[in-house]
Parts: structure tokens; sequence; C-alpha cells
């Protein structure tokens, strides 16, 4: 982490303004680069060395009355804008954040919670379509975070115009999107009730629902759903979750949507064991399976050729700054089976970088 500078009191109009309601802040910068290499069996990888270079711009700072404050900016490979979260703590009221570019606010934020020793199951490098909660974290949102009471925190989220263009201070969005509001809610639950033995146990939730315009490229409201638990026992990691998604297509729409399925649903679990304090070993699986009825036939899904079957194993050494990780996922019926050869494997081997 490097410092960069202490932020003190602006300048405005060539003189120096003074506030007492607010003490200096710091900015700080911290980032990374990974490069990988991508074997992907019998399918042509190409080049297969990949290079990412992220960084983060941090500000913080503290009111008279106790409240904190913290804004950061992210920026992707190649030094692109990423995202933006700005956040406020404000002691035993709770805290509220404000993001927009990402999706790390409501129900995005338990879309897959599983241990692993590095990425997740589906995101180590090999495309497979699964489809991931998302709620009013998908758009620029407000989130509030209740404070934590007998190990239960509560958040609720909200996206004003789900969809629209992401907006700097002083504008609007002159344009709108096939939604209106999106409201995410989440539950976290650590019920330790006192002992050591259910300390380490996590119980997980939430709902979103976005508002769908109608008429045109209409439908009906669209709902979202995720529940899950891990537990922490010594060096093993353990967990399991749900999560459905109800896409609003129904007989009503299917003109709009002749190629939607209006329901989706994932289960997946993953356990990981600490080695030691720098090696690390996982295995996780994920399966999506597509249910209902598709828009267009108004027959039921075939399940058995509507499940996408993700597993990965994975192991991560650190040494300081430096990570080695590598793994090694395979995928059956990607993308539901449109595309060719839809039996996909891959093996990474990342070396990390942090500063």
């Amino acid at each position: 982490m490097n410092k960069l500078t202490k932020v003190g009191l602006s300048a405005l109009c060539g003189s120096l303004v003074s506030v007492s309601a607010a003490h200096a802040g710091d900015l700080t910068v911290t980032g990374g680069a990974d490069m990988t290499w991508i074997s992907k069996g019998e399918d042509m990888t190409g080049n297969p060395i990949g290079i990412g270079s992220n960084f983060t711009l941090k500000g913080s700072g503290e009111l008279e009355n106790g409240w904190t404050y913290d804004l950061a900016i992210a920026m992707k490979n190649a030094g692109a804008y990423s995202a933006t979260n700005l956040g406020l703590t404000m002691g035993g009221l709770g805290s509220l954040s404000i993001n927009q570019g990402d999706s790390a606010n409501g129900i995005a934020a338990v879309d897959d919670k599983m241990p692993t020793a590095w990425e997740e199951t589906w995101g180590a490098g090999l495309s497979t379509g699964v489809r991931l909660a998302v709620g009013a974290g998908g758009s620029q949102n407000i989130m509030y975070t209740t404070p934590t009471i007998l190990g239960t925190t509560l958040t609720l989220t909200h996206a004003p115009q789900y969809g629209v263009t992401d907006q700097a201070d002083k504008t609007t969005s002159s344009n709108n999107s096939d939604y209106n509001d999106a409201y995410d809610a989440t539950i976290n639950i650590n019920p330790s009730l006192g002992t050591e033995i259910l300390s380490g146990l996590n119980l997980f939730a939430g709902a979103s629902t976005m508002e769908k315009q109608r008429g045109g490229a209409g439908g009906n409201d669209l709902y979202e759903g995720v529940a899950g638990a891990t537990y922490d026992i010594g060096p093993l990691s353990l967990g399991v979750q749900w999560s459905g998604d109800y896409t609003g297509v129904d007989d009503t729409y299917e003109s709009a949507h002749v190629t939607k399925t209006n329901f989706y649903k994932n289960v997946a679990f993953g356990v990981a064991f600490n080695i030691n304090d720098d090696l690390s070993v996982s295995y996780g699986e994920w399966q999506a399976r597509k249910s209902g009825k598709t828009a267009s036939t108004h027959n039921e899904v075939n399940a058995p050729d509507r499940t996408i079957v993700v597993t990965s194993t994975q192991a991560a050494y650190t040494m300081g700054g430096a990570s080695i990780r590598v793994a090694n996922i395979k995928a059956e019926n990607t993308y539901w089976g449109t595309n060719a050869g839809d039996d996909k494997k891959a093996t990474t081997i990342s070396l990390g970088l942090a500063f």
C-alpha cells in the first residue's frame, strides 16, 4: 500500500476555506498484477498468456461526531474505470453505501459465497453461461446496512430506474430502461450463542424484485432469491447455497422473449482447507438449471438437457505479497447446450503480485 498524500482543506477561488465539521482524510492507492496461463484442452487457446493490472484509489476521513466516510474508485485492466463506491459509517445507526459501476451491493454480494482457495468455481478462466443473482446491485444504487445485533445484519438496497446509465453529480438520466425500481434485502446471521463451536457458522439469504415496464418489450416483474450457509471449523471451510431467478416471461409477453425460459435455479457447494498459513486447497461444484416453460413453445423444459455442471479444483500458495494459484475447471453442457462442443475444460495458472 502506497500512501500518496494527506488531504487537507481545499482552496476555493484563491482563498483557504475553513471547515470545522470535518477532519483531514487520507488518500491511498492499492493494487496488483495478475499474470495467467490458460490451457483449454482440445479447444483452441490462442495466446495463453494474460496480464491483469488493477488498482483502487481509496479516500477516507472522519466527521467531528465520530462518523467516518470512505470513497473507493476501482480501475480495471489498462486503467479503465471500473466502479465507484461511497460509504458513510454512522456508528450505532449503521451505514450507507452508494455504489455505481459494479455489483457489490444488495443480493449480488451473496451471489456466490462458497469457500475457495482462489476464485469462484465458475470464474477461473472458463466461460460457462451460469446465471447469477444480480438484483439492484447491477445498477447505480444506495444500500443501508444495519448494525450487527445478536449476530444478525440486514441490508436494504434500492436502485431507481434499474438499468439506466450511471450518472455523475448534478446530472440525471435522460433515457429510460425496461425497468422501474429494483429493491433488495439480505440477512446474514452468525448464531454463535456465545459458543465456540458455532462461532464459524454463518447463515445468509437475500431476495430481490425488479419492477418491469409494461408494454413493448415488457413482461412481469422479475424476482431473485438466494439462501445458504458457510461453516468454518479450524482450517476447514464448508459451504452450500441455492438461488432462483424468475425472468418475468410468460405467455402474455412471449412475442418479445421467444428465446427466454421463465425460471432458472442453481445449487452450489464448496469445501476449502488451509494446509498451513501459506497453502490452501479447495473443491467446488455449481449446477445451473433451466426450469419451468419456454416462452416460445409453452412446453416444459427438458431438465436433463438443460443443466450446466461446473466443477473446480484449486490450490493457492502465498509468499508475502506474491501468490501462485492453480485451478482445474470442467464444465458440462455450457450455455445449456446452445453451442458446439458444449463440454469444456481448462487449467489456469496464475501469479498474483500485490502492492
